[in-house]
């Protein structure tokens, strides 16, 4: 499937994709046509190109599978953050960099156990291997 037919953040280009509801359309003197729709990943004033009906028997593909991105995983990680390495990041970060890190943040084609990966997370690099269920932190340092 080619960047142009689909959703990808690295298209090589400014418009992007949505599947929406139109709510309606209104035409103003000031503004000329506006269209309401809900469900959109824009902003407001974002104008929107083209527009196509969904149609449930070409549109909906309920059994179409991911291919190569996988299922979500299920669970979360157990995280061993040793207590001086945890105390180099402000107390009011620590939990939520302890509950990302449980989330799995290694991107989901890495599974090597001796692999060092990083996170940068609320100015601080975070260093940590994964062995089985289990996210070891071996370095935090701030970053300059």
């Amino acid at each position: 499937m080619g960047v142009f037919a689909s959703r990808s953040p690295f298209r090589p280009n400014p418009i992007g994709l949505s599947c929406v509801r139109l709510l309606g359309v209104e035409h103003t003197e000031s503004e000329g046509c506006i269209l309401r729709v809900a469900g959109a990943d824009l902003l407001d004033g974002t104008p929107i190109y083209d527009i196509k009906p969904y149609l449930p028997y070409v549109d909906a593909h309920p059994e179409a599978s991911g291919g190569f991105a996988l299922q979500q995983k299920e669970g979360t990680l157990s995280v061993d953050f040793p207590p001086e390495l945890l105390s180099r990041l402000p107390e009011c970060k620590r939990a939520a960099a302890v509950a990302v890190l449980a989330q799995d943040p290694r991107p989901a084609y890495q599974e090597d156990p001796d692999r060092l990966y990083g996170l940068e997370f609320a100015g601080f690099d975070i260093r940590f291997t994964v062995s089985g269920g289990t996210l070891q932190v071996r370095q935090t340092e701030k970053i300059k």
